[in-house]
């Protein structure tokens, strides 16, 4: 399995990489860019959530912490909510996750469990699709960070496959965590089943929030 700081390493280059197309290829700001970059480089290092170990957790948490609060403040601005408002709930989610992410992920997952896999990591992708908030014109930035973090997630999963082949000479040697990283479903059946019910309900939650604005736009336009 790949170490803790080999996934940083990764992940931080998948960031700049993601951050460098966002600015030069698809024409965003650089403060676009860097943004995505974050998301990508965390993304990389969230499947660490369900580690036995605490550094990787309490760094995960750390990380989550600050970056959760910052996609979620336009979102909280369009609620309606004075600066104040906005400023107390931004504390509160910091302190929620910071403290509280730990404990519930030590508690409901177990290493190299759903939380290692494809549905996870579009879970991800829909959570930061989900709290990032943006105005109907700028929902190609949403897409942006979600694939960004999807793309950080998967970069974890591919790494820790690659590392459960035993290089042993000329023979390749499959360890016992081989494709245990990279899979749709898990030997434990309550959690196989909570990971896809809870890919399903942020995709029909995301369906409606895409369908509220962009389907807006639409009637705009057409006058339907």
């Amino acid at each position: 399995m790949a170490g803790f700081r080999m996934h940083i390493g990764v992940s931080t280059a998948c960031g700049v990489a993601a951050g460098v197309a966002a600015v030069k290829l698809l024409g965003h700001p650089p403060e676009t860019g860097f943004l995505v970059g974050v998301v990508t480089a965390v993304g990389g290092m969230l499947p660490d959530l369900d580690s036995d170990s605490g550094v990787p957790v309490r760094e995960m948490s750390g990380l989550a912490a600050a970056v959760v609060p910052m996609l979620l403040y336009n979102r909280l601005r369009g609620m309606g909510l004075t600066h104040e408002g906005v400023l107390a709930a931004l504390v509160g989610a910091y302190l929620l996750i910071r403290y509280g992410a730990a404990t519930l992920f030590k508690y409901i997952t177990v290493h190299r469990g759903m939380w290692h896999s494809i549905p996870a990591m579009l879970v991800s992708g829909l959570c930061v699709y989900l709290a990032y908030d943006t105005a109907d014109a700028e929902q190609s930035t949403r897409y942006l960070l979600a694939v960004g973090v999807m793309i950080g997630f998967a970069s974890h999963l591919i790494l820790d496959e690659i590392y459960s082949v035993d290089f042993n000479g000329i023979r390749l040697k499959l360890k016992a965590s081989a494709g245990s990283a990279f899979k749709f479903f898990s030997p434990s059946v309550f959690g196989t089943v909570v990971c896809y019910g809870l890919l399903g309900a942020l995709g029909f939650l995301a369906y409606k929030d895409y369908d509220a604005k962009v389907g807006r736009g639409a009637t705009a336009v057409f006058g339907r």
